[in-house]
């Protein structure tokens, strides 16, 4: 039961209840009076009443109260502690309705994927504050023991992308509901870094005089522009100004559907080489009725898995060469302009890389003599540094 009590020093009015387990005195500014006793009693009997009906609102009695504003940051916090996290399943399609709108179409259907394919499977029906390290450990180890079609198993990089894929989910669900994400400490497989594989200029004249007329141009392009194959793919003639000799990359096509290009990076403008030039030219009468440079009868752009299979790999077993993704036509030509001595800072523009740092770690070992520097001036330093020191050792010993 809660008192109404009195203040010496002011001789006034306070009143002194428990409420949460804390005890409570409100001060008030009545004169201690016995009708100022009776109003406080019969406020204090309502609020004792609406504490047992648990419909006391603490901040409609004491509104200015420090204790008011302590309950409501108290109360805020146990709401959201007992909050119920909703099961992943149902989180993971909140995540996806609100983070798909920034992705490329092609990041959507990759990202759905895994969620589809995988992730529903193993965490459906668990909570997302339930799920564990232990939980995730385990499915990664389920991952590496998968077999597909080809007898093959999925390679580290395919396991790091799903695992990429929950612990987004999962930092996002533990943010949101205030729960430690089980994500922390759990590193990446090693990639395997896997070497490239660029063509020769000898094994570019040979495709290029045995392929397909029809497609002649079409490789004679990709070896020689660095172009990676949804952007060639997805070239239109809008975007190829034979004035100023370039190939401006503004889009490109995946799966069908044309897309932004890769990155910001890679929206860039490529020096057409004479052959490039000469090439567009002849496909032009081609083609130049149609949007896309290089495109099927009725105007669409070309299917890439089509012409990989039906004219790419059938030419290099034709030709003996070894099997390669045309992917290193890419490749083919970042080696070619380092090898010719272009500027370094030139060639990561062409490629549409953001600076020379992926040029020098992925192609140069293939270029021996970039700078004219490739260790030979080294050699000579220390040649005629040591032979100086012999001849200087030579004419001290003689005196």
């Amino acid at each position: 039961m809660g008192k109404v009590r009195v203040r010496k020093e002011t001789n006034k009015l306070f009143i002194d209840f428990r409420f949460q387990n804390h005890r409570c005195r409100e001060q008030t500014l009545l004169d201690d009076s016995p009708n100022n006793r009776r109003k406080l009693e019969t406020m204090l009997k309502r609020m004792e009443a609406e504490m047992v009906l648990g419909q006391f609102d603490y901040a409609k009695y004491f509104r200015a109260s420090p204790m008011a504003q302590k309950l409501r940051q108290q109360n805020s916090l146990v709401a959201r502690h007992f909050a119920q996290a909703p099961l992943f399943a149902d989180f993971v399609e909140t995540w996806y309705d609100e983070a798909h709108v920034a992705w490329r179409e092609s990041y959507r259907a990759s990202i759905r994927g895994v969620i589809d394919r995988r992730l529903l499977q193993a965490f459906g029906e668990k909570g997302v504050d339930h799920i564990t390290k232990a939980d995730l450990l385990q499915f990664r180890a389920q991952l590496a023991k998968v077999v597909r079609k080809n007898g093959k198993g999925l390679s580290a990089w395919h396991i790091n992308r799903h695992m990429k894929v929950l612990r987004m989910i999962l930092n996002e669900a533990a943010d949101r509901f205030e729960f430690t994400s089980p994500y922390r400490g759990i590193k990446q497989l090693k990639v395997q870094k896997s070497d490239i594989d660029p063509f020769t200029l000898e094994e570019i004249n040979l495709i290029l005089d045995t392929v397909r007329p029809d497609f002649r141009d079409y490789y004679c392009v990709r070896f020689f522009t660095g172009m990676r194959t949804g952007e060639i793919d997805g070239l239109q003639w809008r975007f190829v100004d034979f004035d100023k000799r370039q190939i401006l990359v503004r889009e490109t096509i995946v799966n069908g559907r044309k897309e932004y290009t890769k990155t910001d990076g890679s929206q860039r403008e490529i020096a057409m080489a004479q052959p490039v030039y000469e090439a567009l030219l002849r496909q032009r009468d081609a083609t130049g009725a149609h949007d896309y440079v290089f495109c099927n009868r009725n105007g669409n752009p070309i299917s890439h898995n089509n012409i990989t299979r039906r004219v790419w790999y059938p030419l290099l077993r034709y030709l003996e060469l070894e099997p390669r993704r045309p992917y290193q036509t890419r490749h083919t030509a970042a080696t070619l302009w380092l090898a010719s001595g272009e500027s370094p800072e030139w060639i990561a523009r062409q490629m549409g890389h953001a600076n020379t740092e992926m040029l020098f770690r992925v192609y140069s070992r293939y270029v021996p003599n970039l700078t004219r520097q490739d260790g030979s001036a080294f050699e000579r330093l220390l040649a005629s540094t040591l032979e100086s020191t012999s001849a200087a050792g030579e004419v001290s010993h003689e005196h």
